[in-house]
């Protein structure tokens, strides 16, 4: 994003006393993170402005930061940003309708115009990135606190730098993270990767029972019933699927895991080198070229969608 680009944001966020921010459902730890930094950042440098983060909270990720909740009747004079989301039917709660004004920050693709303003960096690899280079090239604070989210939210939306789309101005701001707020980057890792015992065991279960097609495709239904059986939250798997990244015999694969509180199947797409956020748009989803992920009704849906993706590897092999 260039750097005329972080002051119009900067200039619109100050002509606003109430702000929302909003991102998108299931959060990981980018969305989350550039959230609530942002929310942070704007009342510590704006003490009199009220500022909001909003949406469902997720205990996965509570080491972040807490949320807000509102009333219906700020957001008629208030400014709502949302972050990490690229379509309105992704959006965690407010309807950009309802604001005074709208603007939207985001790194994946564009896909649907859903705010009056849209500042979309599809080379960054996070939204955090983009978090970052918009307070060092403003007048909004920096505090350790802040770096210490930022760059977890990078590190989980770059799996640790792997993916194709970290560059070189990723590493550039996160060397300047670490120089100059002293960050621990090694408990950092600890923070972000710990998990208990159960998750190990849930993620033994889907490497013992992967399908595997002729075509390199590889995926696994996870019905609520084994969700349960491991005691994982839903999201756990989408959160554990970058683990897959390097088998060889595996060239594109899916989770699909079943989510009865919120009544979906939620999907998550991998690929080390086909693009697979086309196909994802067809079935209402999208993402990056490499990682993607959509919503189903029910796991009926999954085998159009398996079939679909078995085709587009065999098509490529």
């Amino acid at each position: 994003m260039e750097k005329k680009d972080c002051r119009s944001i900067f200039n619109i966020i100050k002509k606003y006393n109430s702000i929302v921010i909003a991102r998108h459902m299931g959060p990981d730890p980018d969305a989350l993170a550039s959230q609530i930094v942002l929310r942070d950042t704007i009342r510590d440098t704006f003490p009199e402005k009220k500022v909001y983060a909003v949406g469902a909270p997720t205990s996965k990720f509570k080491y972040l930061g807490t949320l807000d909740k509102i009333d219906e009747e700020i957001c008629k004079d208030s400014l709502l940003i949302i972050v990490d989301t690229p379509d309105r039917k992704r959006v965690d709660g407010p309807d950009p309708e309802s604001f005074a004004y709208s603007i939207k920050i985001d790194h994946h693709p564009f896909l649907e115009k859903i705010c009056e303003e849209e500042f979309i960096d599809d080379s960054a690899s996070s939204v955090c990135q983009i978090i970052v280079e918009l307070i060092y090239s403003t007048k909004l604070k920096m505090k350790k606190e802040y770096a210490e989210k930022l760059f977890q939210g990078i590190v989980s939306d770059t799996n640790r730098f792997m993916f194709a789309y970290t560059t070189s101005k990723t590493f550039y701001l996160v060397n300047k993270l670490i120089e100059e707020e002293k960050l621990d980057f090694t408990k950092l890792y600890e923070t972000l990767y710990m998990r208990p015992l159960n998750e190990s065991r849930f993620m033994g279960y889907i490497e013992q029972n992967i399908v595997v097609e002729k075509s390199g495709f590889a995926h696994i239904k996870l019905t609520s019933e084994i969700i349960d059986k491991f005691k994982v939250d839903p999201a756990s798997a989408g959160n554990m699927i970058n683990n897959l990244c390097y088998i060889d015999e595996i060239k594109v694969w899916a989770f699909f895991s079943e989510d009865n509180k919120n009544k979906t199947v939620r999907v998550s797409v991998r690929s080390r080198d086909i693009v697979i956020n086309k196909l994802a748009e067809e079935f209402g989803g999208g993402g990056h070229k490499f990682a993607c992920g959509m919503r189903l009704a029910n796991m009926d849906s999954a085998d159009e969608v398996i079939e679909a993706y078995d085709k587009l590897c065999m098509e490529q092999r």
